[in-house]
């Protein structure tokens, strides 16, 4: 079997280098045709000459520029820039999957391209599902590539769901850690820093999402992610707190049991998935060893220690145009708190402000959408402003 060619969109990131070691450990069956961030050339160079990597693209122009100059990469590698360069290394003719995994929107033109292209895309920026979930997986319908799940808590559902008839589906559950501060006393939380909510107690991830598991956010936006990935609406999709994070998800199934995924709380097990199925070589991850103790607990989240959960359903529930509204307003409030300009307690209190105009409006196209994500960040930024330190 040849390998399959895949790009990396966001390489330089946690999700990318996690890529890059699955494609490490699997050199037969795996070949990186195309690498891709938005500003950190120099973490490109290295895999770039590595897996002899022919075509880079820097989503900053100016960081482009200054790769070319540099002669740090090998020579003859084609350097390309801005949302053009992204998308042109999302649709290399020889990648038959694209690992999507630039933060933001800016990962949305590029993944809509490889989808309508007819590849398969390992999706981790679960925002795009968010932001544009109609319009991305109308690209994938009409392209007839897979949309792959890269979220640990997705991918486990994708993996229990296969060859599942979806009637005898009941329920989905989706585990979370609890984040930093799930054991923070209530009144001490209007307090913490930015370096205690990036203490994950059990993964290794982006500042941004790290932050987002502190307050149950990214648990609200899985939510949205699992209503279109698996067709399901948001009453059917339940959360539970797993400390562990050994137990990835859950599916309730008509007759009342249940069954599960578990496997360490490592993300090359999910990216390996989405590469690789139906084959499963071994990872480069350890695997779980069941010969030692283990202690798997569940309780159901406290709405009060987090209230974007509960504003993320509201979103969920809303439809239209709430969902884009929701992640915009969280990325806004996090962003100011990263920067000290906002409490942690601040960051629901900023998006259950800028929720309040409803968002109703349901989307004609994907310029609504991108619209109404333009008009809930500076709505936002406002409300992060009155409440600033």
């Amino acid at each position: 079997m040849e390998p399959r060619p895949i790009a990396i969109l966001g390489a330089s990131g946690s999700i990318g280098t996690t890529t890059l070691a699955v494609a490490r450990a699997h050199p037969g069956l795996i070949r990186v045709a195309g690498l891709a961030s938005l500003r950190r050339w120099r973490d490109l160079v290295g895999p770039a000459a590595e897996f002899g990597v022919g075509t880079v693209a820097l989503g900053d122009p100016s960081a482009a520029a200054e790769a070319r100059a540099s002669g740090a990469f090998p020579a003859g590698t084609r350097i390309l820039s801005g949302p053009e360069g992204l998308t042109e290394v999302a649709c290399l003719p020889e990648v038959r999957t694209v690992v999507s995994a630039v933060v933001g929107t800016a990962g949305l033109a590029p993944t809509l391209a490889a989808l309508r292209g007819g590849k398969d895309v390992a999706l981790a920026s679960k925002e795009l599902l968010v932001l544009a979930g109609r319009f991305v997986t109308a690209a994938a319908a009409q392209g007839g590539g897979r949309l792959l799940p890269v979220d640990s808590e997705h991918n486990a559902l994708h993996q229990l769901l296969r060859g599942r008839p979806r009637a005898e589906v009941a329920r989905l559950v989706l585990t979370a850690s609890g984040g930093a501060f799930r054991d923070t006393p209530l009144d001490r939380l209007q307090d913490v820093t930015p370096e205690e909510a990036l203490r994950h107690p059990s993964w290794s991830m982006g500042p941004k999402v790290t932050v987002d598991s502190a307050t149950m956010a990214n648990k609200g936006l899985e939510i949205v992610e699992a209503c279109w990935l698996f067709g399901v609406p948001q009453e059917r999709v339940d959360v539970v707190i797993h400390p562990q994070s050994v137990i990835h998800s859950m599916v309730t199934l008509t007759d009342g049991s249940m069954q599960a995924l578990l496997s360490p709380p490592s993300m090359a097990f999910p990216i390996q998935d989405c590469l690789l199925q139906p084959a499963r070589p071994p990872c480069p991850a350890p695997g779980l060893d069941l010969t030692k103790a283990h202690s798997l607990t569940m309780s159901p989240p406290d709405p009060v220690r987090y209230p974007c959960l509960g504003l993320a359903r509201t979103a969920a529930g809303t439809g239209a145009c709430a969902p884009a509204a929701f992640n915009a307003a969280n990325e806004v409030a996090v962003e100011a708190f990263m920067q000290g300009r906002l409490r942690f307690t601040g960051i629901a209190e900023v998006v259950r402000r800028t929720m309040e105009r409803g968002w109703t409006q349901e989307p004609a196209s994907l310029e609504d959408v991108l619209t109404a994500d333009a008009e809930a960040r500076k709505a936002a930024a406002q409300h992060a402003a009155t409440l600033r330190i």
